[in-house]
This record gives structure tokens, sequence and C-alpha cells, in this order.
């Protein structure tokens, strides 16, 4: 009786897990699992939902996403405010990119933090790749924890969450939350906080990895 009362205290602990920060130190097992997985993956594609909110403004759009190792994205706006607009980013501080409509013809190199290169809330390409996404659970100050959470897309996830410790550093954001599917170990949804208002809310669809993309898939 008494070892079976033990087992169940400790499974009740592993179900949340909490890290104190620095979170570098020890990440927890849904961002290890991804890691892992991750760093078996050449290339994928994904299509990426977002809502943004800065101030009384919100920002819908749906971008079709490219990434190829060691540094190669590409998105495109499927839908949504700046539907047709996209860009390159081969790494370092630049974008190639082109507007929509009837200006889509015209290719300009900017800066990656150029007002034409990011979102509402400054958000820029790379900070798009999942790879990032999650990585930022890791490198911002904070409490951060996991727990078991429903479904998302017919997959059982784990949500990540992380307390920040210093929202002024992170555009005001107060709390992090990311959904990880258990089984695939990819990233389905990412909610921010600023406060008890949503500032960001987006969901991941139609990942494909290792589709053999090559560097002509990434024209600069």
């Amino acid at each position: 009786m008494k070892r079976s009362v033990t087992l169940a205290l400790i499974a009740a602990f592993a179900a949340t897990l909490t890290f104190a920060h620095p979170a570098q130190a020890a990440s927890v097992p849904a961002i290890s699992a991804f890691e892992s997985m991750f760093s078996g993956v050449k290339d994928y594609t994904y299509q990426l939902h977002a809502v943004e909110r800065l101030g009384g403004q919100t920002q819908t759009r749906t971008y079709q996403y490219s990434f190829m190792k060691p540094h190669f994205a590409k998105t495109l706006i499927i839908s949504g405010d700046g539907n047709g607009s996209g860009g390159v980013w081969a790494g370092g501080d630049q974008v190639s990119g082109h507007q929509g409509g009837f200006l889509s013809g015209i290719h300009l190199k900017v800066g990656l933090h150029d007002s034409r290169a990011v979102s509402l809330r400054g958000y820029t390409i790379p900070q798009g790749l999942l790879q990032n996404i999650v990585a930022e659970f890791t490198t911002i100050s904070g409490k951060l924890t996991q727990r078991p959470s429903g479904m998302i897309a017919g997959q059982s996830t784990d949500l990540v969450e992380l307390d920040v410790a210093n929202p002024a550093s992170d555009g005001g954001v107060t709390k992090r939350q990311i959904f990880i599917s258990k089984s695939t170990h990819w990233p389905l949804r990412e909610i921010l906080y600023a406060g008890s208002s949503v500032v960001l809310d987006q969901t991941v669809t139609d990942i494909k990895k290792n589709v053999g993309l090559t560097s002509n898939d990434f024209p600069f």
C-alpha cells in the first residue's frame, strides 16, 4: 500500500513540472522532445495563422512558410492584411521582399526590422520559424512550467507556459503559452498575453518536414 501511495505522488508531481529561471538551465520535457526531433529535420513547410493586437489595432494573417537549414526562410501572406506580400531571409539583417497586388513584381532588399518586413507587433520573418518560437521559451527570463493539455487538431498536447520576469523587455508580454503535440513534438499553437489581454494567438497547420527544399527555393 505504501509503495502505491509513493508511486501516485511521483506521478502527480511529474504531471506538472515547474522550472525556476533561468529556463535555459533545464529545458522542459516537451521542449527537449521538440529539440531532439528537430535535430533530424533538414527542411519543413507549414502555415501560420496569426491574430495580433497592439493598442486598438488588430492584424489577422495566414502565412505560408518554408525553412531550410541552416538559416533560409521564405514566407508569403496568403490571406488577411498584406495578402500577396512575401519575403525571403537568408540569415543576416536583410530581407528580400515584395508587396502584394500590382507591386508584386517589384522586389526590394530592406532591413530585417523594416516596417515593411514585420508584423503589427514588430515580429520578423525568422521569429515566425517554429524552432525560434520554441526557443523563446528557454531564452526569455521567467518561470517555466509544463502540464498536460487538451486536444488540438486531433492531437494530444502539452502546455508549456512562461511567466515573463521582465515584460518591458518582451514588448509588454507578461505570459507566453505554447501547446506542443505529444505525438509529433511540433508546436501547434502559441498565445501571448499582456495582463489578461491576448496580444498574439497563432496556430500552426499543414506541417511537412524533409520535403526536399533547395537553395533555389529561397531566391534572395
